[in-house]
């Protein structure tokens, strides 16, 4: 629900229509700055979201089932890391929206994508473990209580957290637990290397600087197999769980 009686995707395009002309690039810094002074109950990762989820060719919107045709957010182009400017329709490509095909465009840099595994994974084999992660991640979003009660994906307006981006890169999964604390939610379709903890810890303290929380940031991995190494590396994070995750099914005669 708005914390006003107008939602944020609205405000942002008074600040954009009071603003911005044709072409007129602008940061994160500016639309900010506009909220904190007229509307301050709305929190600045919350206005930072909006012009990313606003921005037409932002990959990140194939995420977020709410942005869709005549939903409001079809407002700004991404030109680069933190580089923004009115959408021109008709000029500009056409907007993305959940469940589209259409072919890489500026602003994907910082989607998600497959990487050959050091430990010998193929090209061919690590497109195919990004698309089961995909699946894992999927069923996760919606069953959460599996990894513990009262865990429950974040949302506010409309933007959730899947794929949630946090300084160019994206948590997997960012879900809140039932004692309302930020929990970060690391996907590993294999074997979970010991690396993985910077880049968790590199996300749990970008959500404890931008997200306004006066609580403790805790971390998730969860993997088919959880390595010895990393299993020591966490070993002195208490705010760190580890979780094994094990897929089977069954076959019948119809």
């Amino acid at each position: 629900m708005p914390i006003y009686e107008r939602p944020t995707k609205s405000l942002m395009a008074d600040w954009a229509k009071e603003h911005l002309v044709p072409g007129q690039t602008f940061k994160k810094a500016a639309p900010t700055q506009w909220f904190a002074d007229h509307y301050p109950k709305i929190k600045r990762n919350t206005v930072g979201m909006h012009v990313e989820g606003m921005s037409v060719n932002n990959p990140i919107r194939k995420h977020h089932p709410s942005i869709k045709p005549g939903s409001g957010y079809d407002l700004f182009y991404k030109l680069g890391p933190d580089q923004y400017r009115l959408w021109i329709p008709n000029v500009d490509p056409a907007p993305r929206y959940k469940n589209d095909l259409e072919k890489p465009g500026i602003g994907d840099e910082d989607d998600v994508s497959p990487e050959a595994d050091p430990e010998g994974e193929t090209t061919v084999e690590a497109a195919r473990a990004f698309a089961f992660e995909q699946d894992l991640q999927n069923y996760l979003v919606k069953n959460l209580g599996v990894i513990e009660p009262g865990l429950h994906l974040y949302e506010e307006e409309e933007i959730t957290g899947v794929q949630f981006p946090v300084g160019g890169r994206y948590i997997d999964i960012l879900a809140v637990d039932k004692d309302g604390r930020y929990v970060v939610v690391e996907l590993k379709l294999s074997r979970g290397y010991d690396r993985v903890v910077g880049q968790l810890l590199r996300y749990m303290g970008w959500v404890e600087q931008n997200m306004e929380t006066t609580k403790p940031v805790r971390g998730i991995i969860v993997a088919n197999e959880i390595t010895g190494d990393l299993k020591l590396a966490c070993s002195r994070i208490p705010d760190v769980r580890l979780i094994e995750y094990e897929i089977s099914f069954k076959l019948r005669p119809v």
